[in-house]
């Protein structure tokens, strides 16, 4: 699967406008999920995201990294996969989310 960029069609956009490209990127299986992971800034190994990301397949690890990579989110490094400048731009704009969902769950009595 391609990894999606703007100005090209993507999932539900034939236009590839970059908010679409970026919500077709982020709808990936798992890969909200490997972004959190790496919240921390610290780099992890493809062994140790796979432990965190309890149930991913290497095969889908390794095409979500690609295409995070490819996208500049990720980056990888000496010790292992870690979030890029433009990553760590990215998940900033996401800690909202965070916040949001934290509230919910308090009143929701989770």
């Amino acid at each position: 699967m391609a990894t999606p960029r703007p100005g090209r069609p993507v999932r539900g956009s034939r236009s590839g406008r970059p908010i679409m490209a970026l919500l077709d990127l982020l709808g990936r299986r798992w890969t909200l999920r490997i972004l959190w992971e790496l919240h921390t800034g610290e780099q992890a190994s493809f062994r140790e995201l796979r432990e965190r990301c309890d149930g991913v397949s290497p095969s889908v690890l390794n095409d979500r990294l690609r295409s995070l990579r490819e996208a500049g989110i990720v980056e990888r490094g000496e010790e292992g996969y870690g979030l890029s400048g433009e990553g760590e731009k990215l998940l900033a704009r996401l800690a909202p989310l965070k916040e949001w969902a934290d509230r919910w769950a308090r009143r929701q009595g989770g």
